[in-house]
């Protein structure tokens, strides 16, 4: 049966559930599951996760990311990208200088408005359903921190499709930007033409990291469906917790945390990878006044 994580570079066009209900097949397991839902046009890094290591999605999720998004200027939608419908153009004089120091006002926490073309409910009702019937509704403000933000140098636009020459004269830029869960980069780049006046929206979205994993360890959803052997491509779930020290406990000790109890330990407090005797992964733990409990557990039953 398959249990692990797999780093998948997701292709463009495709829906994060696409991309899972690929792997359903290719692993032939029903329980698969990703952190950090990317948009259809955006590709990059998405987390996957198979068999009993679904139960580490809720850890994943909470997980800063870092992004690279195409910035169009002069150029409004209904979606905040370049997918939707346009609904102001405007000309484009602004310089780099100007941009650079709008940037600075996006870094650190800000409040963002969730766009209507998202999947934040609403009255139990998705509030892309209600956009496509023509209904906007009103939004409650969400606060957001935005680690990271600068321009991206030495890229070149092969990660979209539009035929864009030199930045500063389409008005086409590349931001870099390192921000917390829930974040909106298509609403980032909405609010940044707003502020410069001009209007502006994302024209590409490539997710470079998540969840501690960078693009050079994702592997391409076509090789892991065409593999004679895609189980040998998962990572084990500890793989997620390796910024957390590990903990090895003796076999009475890994008997009493099987059965949910806590047992004594010295130590700092904190959150580790807690062990068994024979190296196997248990559980997540969390130290605390000498006392050992497990957070989620990972073992076998």
């Amino acid at each position: 049966m398959a249990n692990g994580l797999i780093i998948i570079h997701k292709p463009q066009d495709w829906t994060s559930m696409d991309v899972c209900a690929k792997l359903r097949g290719a692993f032939h397991e029903k329980r698969v599951g990703h952190a950090g839902t990317l948009d259809p046009m955006a590709t990059g890094v998405l987390p996957v996760f198979v068999g009993r290591c679904t139960r580490a999605v809720q850890f994943a999720e909470t997980e800063e990311k870092e992004y690279i998004a195409g910035l169009r200027l002069g150029l409004t939608t209904n979606t905040q990208d370049t997918s939707g419908q346009i609904l102001e153009e405007h000309p484009v004089q602004v310089s780099r200088e100007e941009l650079e120091a709008v940037l600075g006002r996006f870094r650190g926490e800000i409040g963002q408005v969730p766009p209507m073309y998202s999947a934040v409910k609403i009255g139990g009702k998705k509030l892309y359903e209600l956009a496509r019937k023509g209904v906007e509704v009103e939004r409650k403000e969400r606060r957001v921190t935005i680690h990271a933000l600068e321009l991206a140098e030495g890229l070149t636009p092969a990660f979209t499709p539009l035929p864009i020459g030199p930045a500063e004269l389409s008005g086409h830029y590349f931001l870099r930007v390192r921000c917390s869960k829930g974040t909106y980069i298509r609403t980032l780049c909405h609010d940044i033409g707003q502020a410069l006046g001009c209007g502006g929206c994302m024209s590409a979205l490539l997710r470079s990291s998540a969840c501690g994993f960078s693009l050079t360890e994702a592997l391409p959803l076509h090789a892991v469906i065409e593999s004679s052997d895609p189980e040998a491509l998962l990572r084990p779930v500890d793989a997620l917790f390796q910024d957390r020290p590990a903990l090895t406990a003796n076999a009475g000790q890994a008997q009493r945390l099987r059965h949910g109890n806590p047992i004594p330990w010295q130590g700092t407090d904190g959150e580790y990878r807690v062990y068994g005797p024979q190296g196997e992964f248990l559980l997540l733990g969390e130290l605390k006044r000498g006392r050992l409990t497990t957070i989620k557990s990972f073992f076998e039953v």
